[in-house]
């Protein structure tokens, strides 16, 4: 269940009705409604922000979000499949790659590097040096790499939050596991 209830007052509908990625949506933003205006606000800016005037593949966004939701332990993020990433080739086969993405030959080598850097962010954020800027300045100029940090820290700060909320009730059955650690790999998904 459910830890931040839907504001009171938000209409729901008839959530047995709607399709499952209107679900999400539908119990997300009852979560969000208890303070509409910042939820806007911030919605707004990374949309507009990172959505209008991001340069990264959206192939490369993909794989650091799903990485990042496994790390986060996000159920939401993990059971979700952005088309944009789709459509740019993240198959379910490239997502198991993720498993080790060190060793993942269907990855790329500029892949594998935001990957390294996405994997230490969420996990020992001062363990990157200037290694691991050099191998990113072999892939990326500067500003991709500002970029892909703040996708990284955005991924990271609303993933915990999210998945702190537990509001999973919506997802597939194998995202209900609280007791476990899960993995985005490897079981069914909701396309976005």
């Amino acid at each position: 269940m459910a830890r931040i209830h839907p504001a009171e007052g938000f209409d729901l509908g008839d959530l047995d009705r709607l399709d499952q990625r209107t679900r999400i949506a539908r119990l997300h933003a009852s979560v969000l409604a208890h303070r509409p205006k910042i939820a806007h606000a911030v919605n707004e800016a990374y949309r507009a922000a990172l959505e209008e005037e991001g340069t990264l593949p959206p192939r490369l966004v993909e794989l650091v979000r799903i990485r990042l939701a496994f790390h986060n332990q996000c159920r939401s993020c993990m059971a979700v499949r952005y088309t944009s990433g789709i459509e740019d080739g993240v198959t379910e086969e490239l997502v198991c790659s993720l498993e080790k993405p060190e060793e993942a030959e269907d990855l790329t080598p500029a892949e594998r590097a935001a990957l390294r850097f996405a994997d230490l962010l969420a996990t020992d954020h001062l363990a990157i040096d200037e290694s691991v800027y050099d191998d990113l300045r072999q892939y990326f100029d500067e500003g991709e790499i500002v970029e892909l940090g703040l996708r990284c820290a955005r991924t990271i700060g609303f993933g915990r939050l999210n998945a702190t909320w537990m509001n999973i009730d919506h997802l597939p059955d194998r995202f209900k596991d609280v007791e476990n650690v899960l993995t985005p790999w490897g079981g069914e998904t909701i396309t976005w």
